[in-house]
């Protein structure tokens, strides 16, 4: 499917989260109310946010997203002595300060790139005679989540489009201003975040979410586009797509996997996350009609079976928010793990005891379908509450694994072997 180069705007409005709406204090109380008078009805929720949907009562109303700390935590301060990993698997801070760090790409020279979604910057982590640099590369955008390294070039998702940034590592220093390539994404707020990469076909993967937790939306939402590195091209490869913020291509079958998120307010089991795999262009995976693979939407799914959709290989966990993923090719981790994928699952808030908060690692069946799902790195949950909160993975070029944390703004580095060995690498 080609995407016209007017598709329509969404009618939902932007900015709708729900910590971007508050209602201020009268300056005066108001006058009661004459008796027997209706109580006041509450305000009308903004298009988009995350509350439309919640149930009535006590339980559900104690239920909302959950805000991270506005600045990075201070180095000396990471949560790294509650992290585990399995026996014989090491976990150090790689970076720090830099808020909200979000999705990971790398350059062929070793230069980490690390976006960002509730701050305007995306940043650069140099790293040379063993010395560690962040630097802030570009200042000034709106919602920069995603960022994909490809033959010189940083390609940066902001909101409503792509920009790119040429032979990036030779301008750290003095880095120009992005150039946009594309920008015919909507400009929705609700799931208007980007995960963007570039396939094994050298085409730019950018997903759309849907504009709210769940809804009829048009053609241009609900999405996986692919185009040309240029933005040119551009088509739709994936339907039936809620909220996609992280996939990666198997190693072996070159077909493209990703995670996507559940919707809410159906129940705090239900439905999972999935993982899905995508065969054909154009595969329909479901949303709004089907969740889960097997579970018909109470409300959109009259009239629609679930078999006449695309089903996950498999499932992630109730509202775990499985977002970044990423195959492991690496030779620094033993066998086992070998084409295995690990996901960063950013954790719930919509659950009584909260789920996820951690990096699982998710090994196939010889068909592709998930054969098992596991904690890897756990500890970003403790006592229901978060002490950090993972976004994205990326295996470096030595075989170690990159953690991102936007709850502290920090990245972390997962070895295998003994501590002076591997930092010798």
């Amino acid at each position: 499917m080609t995407i016209s180069l007017s598709a329509p705007r969404s009618l939902l409005l932007a900015g709708a989260f729900i910590g971007a709406f508050t209602f201020g204090a009268a300056a005066q109380q108001p006058a009661a109310p004459a008796t027997g008078a209706a109580p006041a009805a509450a305000p009308a929720l903004p298009p988009g946010s995350p509350l439309i949907g919640r149930p009535d009562g006590d339980a559900a109303a104690k239920l909302a997203p959950v805000s991270g700390p506005p600045l990075a935590t201070a180095a000396d301060k990471l949560p790294l002595a509650k992290l585990k990993v399995p026996a014989g698997f090491n976990v150090e801070v790689y970076a720090a300060g830099m808020a909200n760090a979000r999705s990971l790409a790398q350059s062929d020279k070793g230069t980490v790139f690390v976006g960002s979604r509730l701050v305007d910057k995306v940043y650069a982590i140099t790293n040379k005679d063993g010395k560690r640099e962040v630097k802030v590369l570009a200042s000034g955008l709106y919602r920069p989540n995603g960022v994909a390294f490809h033959d010189g070039t940083l390609f940066i998702a902001e909101l409503s489009k792509i920009d790119k940034i040429d032979k990036v590592d030779d301008v750290l220093d003095n880095p120009p201003k992005p150039t946009t390539i594309y920008d015919k994404l909507p400009k929705d707020e609700a799931h208007g975040w980007k995960f963007i990469a570039v396939g094994p076909d050298n085409k730019l993967y950018v997903p759309v979410g849907q504009p709210g937790n769940n809804v009829l939306h048009d053609d241009a939402h609900g999405q996986i586009r692919r185009m040309n590195l240029d933005g040119s091209g551009a088509e739709v490869v994936a339907l039936g797509v809620r909220n996609s913020v992280g996939f990666d291509w198997n190693p072996e079958t070159k077909q493209l996997y990703f995670t996507d998120n559940g919707r809410d307010w159906m129940s705090e089991d239900v439905p999972q996350d999935k993982l899905n795999r995508l065969t054909k262009v154009g595969e329909d995976f479901g949303v709004p009609y089907c969740y889960q693979g097997n579970i018909p939407d109470p409300e959109f799914g009259w009239g629609h079976s679930c078999s006449n959709y695309t089903a996950p290989v498999g499932l992630m966990g109730p509202h775990v928010a499985a977002l970044g993923m990423r195959f492991y090719t690496g030779s620094m981790f033993p066998k086992a793990y070998k084409d295995a994928i690990f996901v960063a699952r950013h954790g719930s808030w919509n659950r009584t005891v909260k789920a996820g908060g951690d990096i699982a690692v998710v090994k196939l069946n010889k068909d592709g379908t998930v054969k098992s799902v596991e904690p890897f790195l756990t500890g970003f949950l403790e006592d229901n509450k978060y002490v950090g909160r993972p976004v994205d993975v990326m295996q470096m070029k030595d075989g170690s694994l990159l953690v991102s944390d936007d709850w502290n703004g920090a990245v972390y580095r997962v070895t295998y072997g003994k501590p002076n060995k591997v930092a010798a690498q």
